[in-house]
């Protein structure tokens, strides 16, 4: 973080004093996107459930399909978007941590966590969907052709 700032400051183009900016070609940019793909496959294999029911494994072979294209940065902010909408629309259904009465709090409080967790790896994907790959992924390998 030292070094994006120095580069930030020699360049002139910090527009927020304190807050190192990185320049659109940078190397630490690249790195810090691919990181961040990575960083969010984790987040998101930590939402898998291992239960043997149809619905649970319809979930497990989408969302691995659609995180492997995300890690591989091939058709990358489709894939966030189409990953991001399943969550949502999955995460309403089963951690609905709002109908279940407070005085049964180990599973209220399990819900509530697993809902917001969620949420987190969504605002993730949308922050890739908004950002891009980087530049160590397949679209940009493609443009390159």
């Amino acid at each position: 973080m030292l070094l994006a700032e120095s580069q930030a400051e020699s360049t002139g183009r910090n527009i927020f004093a304190g807050l190192p900016s990185l320049s659109e070609n940078s190397r630490q940019k690249t790195y810090m996107q691919l990181s961040g793909r990575v960083l969010l496959v984790f987040m998101f294999l930590t939402l898998l459930r291992f239960e043997i029911s149809f619905l649970q494994i319809v979930q497990n072979v989408i969302g691995l399909s659609l995180v492997v294209l995300i890690a591989v940065g091939y058709k990358t902010k489709l894939a966030c978007l189409v990953l991001s909408t399943w969550l949502i629309a999955i995460n309403f259904y089963v951690n609905a941590w709002w109908s279940i009465p407070s005085d049964v709090s180990f599973l209220y409080d399990f819900l509530k966590y697993d809902f917001f967790q969620t949420l987190s790896v969504v605002g993730g994907l949308l922050l890739v969907v908004a950002i891009g790959p980087g530049g160590y992924s397949m679209d940009e390998h493609k443009k390159k052709w």
